[in-house]
C-alpha cells in the first residue's frame, strides 16, 4: 500500500513538472471557416491564424521548413444515428527560407496543383501558407438537399513536419480545429 502510494505522489509530481515546463498553446487556431455552394460544387475556404507561431522563426531562419496541413472533412449529420463522413480533403504546403538569396518560398505538396511562390517578406509568405481557397469536396448532385451538412477542419503546423506529442511539448508543432454551422442544401424558411 504504501509503495503504490509513493508511485502516485512521483507520477504526479512529474506531471505538474512536464505542464509547468510546457510552453504556451493557443497560437496556431482557424480564423475563418467558410462552406459555399459554388459551381454547384460544396467548397470550402480555410484559413489558419498563427500558422508561422514565433517559436518556428528561429528554425525557419536556419533552414528547417515549417510544414501547413489542413485535413478538410464533410460530414452528414443524422439526429438519430452517428454522424457520416462523406469526403476528406488533405492540402500539404510547405514553407522553407533560402539563407543565401533571403527568399521564403512556399511549395503546394498535396492537395493542389500551383506553382512555387516565392518571396522576399515573411508576412507575404505566412498570408499565402495559411490560407487555403475554393477546396473542393464533392458535386451538389451527390447531396440529397435535405440532407444537413458540415465541415471539420484541422489544422497541424509542425517544423520539419514532425507533429508528435513530444514535438507539440517542446513547442515546434501544433494543432487545431474548427467545425462550421450546419448547412442544408435547399433553404429553410
Amino acid at each position: 500500500m504504501r509503495s503504490g502510494h509513493s508511485r502516485l505522489i512521483v507520477l504526479a509530481t512529474a506531471l505538474a513538472l512536464a505542464l509547468a515546463a510546457a510552453p504556451a498553446r493557443a497560437e496556431l487556431r482557424i480564423g475563418e471557416l467558410e462552406v459555399f455552394l459554388n459551381d454547384l460544387e460544396v467548397t470550402v475556404n480555410v484559413a489558419a491564424v498563427g500558422a508561422i507561431p514565433p517559436g518556428f522563426h528561429e528554425g525557419i531562419q536556419s533552414g528547417i521548413p515549417a510544414h501547413l496541413r489542413f485535413t478538410v472533412e464533410l460530414w452528414q449529420h443524422h439526429s438519430l444515428l452517428f454522424d457520416r463522413r462523406l469526403v476528406t480533403r488533405v492540402v500539404e504546403r510547405h514553407l522553407t527560407y533560402n539563407v543565401v538569396s533571403k527568399e521564403y518560398k512556399v511549395t503546394f505538396l498535396k492537395g493542389e496543383s500551383r506553382s512555387v511562390y516565392t518571396t522576399r517578406d515573411l508576412w507575404d509568405a505566412q498570408r499565402v501558407l495559411s490560407e487555403a481557397r475554393g477546396i473542393k469536396l464533392t458535386p451538389a448532385a451527390s447531396l440529397a438537399p435535405t440532407d444537413v451538412i458540415y465541415v471539420r477542419v484541422r489544422a497541424e503546423a509542425a517544423l520539419n513536419g514532425e507533429n508528435s506529442f513530444v514535438a507539440r511539448m517542446a513547442g515546434t508543432a501544433e494543432e487545431t480545429q474548427a467545425q462550421s454551422e450546419y448547412r442544408t442544401l435547399r433553404r429553410i424558411q
